[in-house]
């Protein structure tokens, strides 16, 4: 039987045969593509190529792709672990073709490797094809199915619809027919009873897709037409899990090698031996899958966050922890003790995994702890939710919805606890509430573009390196809409105008139109699928005409300032913290610089100044711009210089040495350290585990700061009446401000006491209970120490109600005896309804309660409501 990785390394050699180029994956995690956070399929990375943007440096090209699937048109993820073959993180097996061979190789190659290199018997085989549609105008796919029929009997080739056969990149662009290659797993006795055919695309566990092959000759226009692509192109995308349950002989994929291990990991950390029950089964998948997710995205630079990629990490991760928490029985992080067995499975054809081992454990353990942290906290609060309802009705969408999205709590987790309590959850007000969250998120980020017009063919030539002005000319332009505001999408044949990627914002400038003197604002330069576009609000009368473009060379030369400050600070923190620090994100801008870093604990203020003397040092040493061009990459490092995680690199690079440090780097930069000019950290922060922040500022923007903390320091001078020791003079005011507080706090002591003595004597009976009321000026603080001390000495039943004021606002509190809580009587309940008498609100537990409201009007008022509810509740 072969391994999985026997299974990776026969796919990749037997291309390789037919003379792919093989690349590796690359990153999981995409960057500079607006339209996609995570590779969710292997084409992902030839998008720019498939879209005309970029010509292809191999005809031919194979690999096993990194890929993940949870959010928008490809969710799996509340699949994964209830069937035997949804994964959040999976392997996509590949070979493409750039105008080069079509569906006869593709078709024979496929078959081929599946039944003559790994020995599939070809009667568990079956192939779909594309039908044809009447309304597209486009018939079946006779070609493809004629080359099947070399293969299988025409039984076993069968029809399938636009849904399943016609594979689109998007509303608009690259499109075709596709032919899908499934397999029946099923017993002989299985089969023979029904036939495999009539299960293809049924969702049946044992009959699957294996392995798609799209033949990309169409292209969408924006008015929904299809047009021939010039070039046309082979994608074949096989599931890897899926292949190496067909190899293995396994019914489910977590059957095989790929999840075992892990997943006896998990039994055995649990104590629950996998097969014990169906709940416990599926936590173990759940767990052994989401894990793969998590250690790959920390490794390719995507940490858990609340916001967009990492919002999706972080979610995975708590789906994870509330699997073992809920069926698990586990109260402690454990998820980053699995790590040592990913990488015993996968370490081998992902040695990244072994090179981030350190960061992925931290990360995932702090996370791990913040989030069952969170459990514990949703509980509670869910509890209190519970009491308030008296264990009885539903609980609102909105309660459960807040719960949700502002606390984490996952919602089949709140179903359980109610009805464990005998409640149900108002899941059409939940639904209506997250529906409701998903139409302003859409809203906020739709995009609608037109079709492209093209004027010209041909690439831009980014001169940006070299040049602030450029003569170009109009290649192709779009409109574009978001958020009810038109602008256009512009190519240029030549561009100074560096489009943002790598941190580093975009430039700003203007296109002259030379005839008439009228310049056209561009406002920034993007990267959309590896194409320069330029942003304008207006287009010239005449876009034909060759035109002279100027980038905002001001704006340019402080964003070059900082991002070559950002290499100094990278290197300086290397010399002071270590050799295991490594860039972690970065953001460059005119104004400002941020730069994360894998580092585990909080820097020290003397190491923060060694650091900015270190690059103060290599800013006066003006190291002149030492640049290299189109450098092999393996030549790049013998250099000196270090590839970043998570990026993805091409075969040649760039590289940026000033002084010791070297990096590879695709950025603008200043063309000595000297212009630089000056140095400042304003904050280090942690943003995640085991990553840190520094945001920094350079030149003009590093006086300003400085200038700013002198100013300050001007006015607290003055403050102290121009002192000669400023800080000799803070720290005798703070000390007698503490001695004040102590003071005060003595005077409030005995205040208290004074006020007890005088309730406990002027305490009256009312409604059988030991009434005390409280009025007057009194701080919150003050009234609810009462309240507790009471409690805690009076015996009898009794009630205790404060209707006070603490300035412009008015307070009530309630205190409850047990037994009056018993009677009926409810703290919460009783102070909720009396706020509104008070223009306020507030709640609280059973026993204790306290609301605010605006001024003293209304407050007897208040309390009088809340003695007129004791009444109704006599002690019997």
């Amino acid at each position: 039987m072969m391994t999985a990785n026997e299974i990776r390394a026969a796919f990749v050699a037997f291309f390789a045969d037919k003379q792919h180029h093989i690349v590796p994956s690359a990153p999981m995690v995409v960057k500079g593509d607006p339209t996609l956070m995570f590779t969710n399929a292997g084409m992902n990375q030839f998008k720019d190529i498939i879209l005309g943007n970029t010509e292809a440096k191999y005809p031919r090209v194979a690999d096993a792709q990194k890929c993940l699937r949870v959010s928008g048109k490809h969710n799996d993820l509340e699949e994964v672990g209830h069937d035997t073959y949804h994964h959040t993180m999976f392997e996509m097996l590949g070979n493409w073709s750039f105008g080069d061979y079509f569906k006869e190789e593709a078709i024979t190659w496929a078959w081929e490797f599946l039944h003559d290199r790994l020995g599939i018997s070809s009667d568990r085989l079956y192939a779909t094809v594309f039908e044809g549609s009447v309304s597209e105008g486009l018939e079946r796919d006779n070609e493809a199915a004629s080359y099947w029929e070399r293969f299988l009997p025409q039984d076993r080739i069968i029809n399938g619809n636009k849904k399943d056969n016609f594979w689109e990149m998007g509303e608009t662009g690259p499109c075709g027919p596709c032919s899908e290659i499934h397999i029946d797993l099923r017993s002989d006795a299985e089969r023979a009873e029904v036939s495999g055919r009539s299960l293809i695309n049924k969702d049946h566990p044992q009959v699957v897709e294996i392995w798609n092959l799209v033949f990309m000759q169409y292209n969408r226009m924006a008015d929904g037409s299809l047009t021939l692509l010039p070039h046309k192109v082979i994608d074949t995308g096989m599931g890897f899990e899926r292949l190496c349950m067909a190899m293995q002989g396994k019914r489910s994929n977590y059957d095989t090698d790929v999840f075992q291990p892990l997943i006896g990991a998990i039994a055995q950390l649990s104590g629950i031996p996998y097969g014990t029950s169906e709940r416990s089964d599926v936590a173990m998948r759940v767990i052994a899958d989401h894990v793969r997710t998590i250690s790959f995205a920390i490794t390719d630079g995507q940490l858990p966050s609340n916001a967009k990629a990492g919002y999706v990490i972080r979610r995975i991760l708590r789906r994870a922890v509330r699997y073992g928490y809920t069926f698990l029985g586990r109260r402690e992080a454990f998820m980053y003790l699995l790590l040592p067995t990913l990488i015993d499975s996968m370490g081998e054809a992902y040695p990244e995994l072994i090179a981030q081992r350190d960061l992925i454990q931290k990360v995932m353990r702090e996370e791990e702890d913040s989030f069952l942290r969170t459990l514990e906290s949703g509980i509670k609060l869910l509890d209190k939710k519970v009491a308030e309802l008296d264990g009885q009705g539903i609980l609102s969408g909105h309660d459960a919805f807040v719960l949700y999205d502002t606390f984490g709590f996952p919602l089949d987790l709140t179903e359980l606890i109610l009805r464990e309590h005998g409640m149900t959850l108002d899941q059409e007000g939940f639904d209506r509430e997250m529906a409701e969250q998903k139409a302003r998120a859409r809203s906020a980020a739709q995009l609608e573009t037109d079709d492209w017009v093209t004027l010209r063919e041909g690439e831009t030539l980014f001169v940006g390196y070299d040049q602030t002005e450029a003569d170009c000319e109009i290649l192709r332009y779009r409109r574009v809409k978001q958020k009810n505001k038109d602008f256009y999408q512009v190519v240029l044949s030549i561009s100074p105008f560096y489009a943002e990627m790598g941190g580093q914002v975009g430039d700003a400038g203007y296109l002259l139109d030379e005839t008439t003197n009228t310049r056209f604002v561009i406002m920034d330069t993007k990267r959309e699928n590896n194409l320069p576009v330029h942003l304008m609000t207006q287009l010239p009368s005449e876009p034909n005409a060759t035109f002279h473009v100027v980038i905002d060379t001001e704006k340019r030369r402080m964003a070059e300032a900082n991002h070559t400050a950002t290499h100094l600070l990278h290197h300086a923190l290397r010399q002071v913290l270590g050799e295991h620090v490594e860039q972690k994100g970065s953001f460059v801008s005119p104004e400002v610089l941020r730069f994360d870093f894998s580092h585990y604990n909080k820097l020290t203020p003397e190491e923060i100044r060694t650091v900015e003397t270190l690059v103060s040092q290599a800013i006066r040493a003006d190291y002149p711009r030492e640049e290299y061009r189109n450098v092999p990459i393996a030549e790049a490092r013998t250099m000196g210089a270090m590839a970043l995680f998570g990026e993805k690199y091409g075969e040649e690079v760039r590289v940026m040495k000033y002084g010791d440090s070297i990096e590879l780097c695709g950025g603008t930069h200043i063309p000595s350290t000297g212009m630089i000019g000056s140095f400042r950290i304003v904050s280090e922060s942690s943003i995640a585990a085991g990553v840190r922040r520094i945001e920094a500022v350079t030149a003009g923007n590093a006086e300003a700061y400085l200038y700013k903390q002198e100013d300050t320091l001007s006015e607290i001078k003055a403050l102290l009446n121009n002192a000669s020791d400023v800080v000799k003079s803070l720290q005798k005011l703070l000390s007698e401000g503490n001695a004040l507080r102590e003071e005060l706090e003595v005077m409030n002591k005995a205040h208290v006491v004074t006020l007890k003595k005088d309730l406990l004597s002027t305490s009256v009976k009312r409604a059988g209970y030991r009434l005390f009321l409280l009025h007057g000026g009194e701080k919150p603080d003050v009234v609810k120490d009462i309240a507790f001390q009471l409690r805690g000495e009076v015996q009898e039943p009794f009630v205790f109600v404060a209707a006070t004021t603490d300035g412009a606002r008015s307070l009530l509190s309630i205190m409850l005896s047990d037994i009056a809580v018993n009677s009926g009587l409810h703290a919460g309940n009783l102070v909720k309804e009396a706020a509104k008498l008070i223009r306020g609100g507030g709640g609280g537990q059973p026993h204790f309660a306290t609301a605010g409201g605006k001024g003293s009007d209304g407050l007897q008022e208040a309390r009088d409501l809340i003695l007129s509810y004791v009444d109704a509740h006599p002690l019997a």
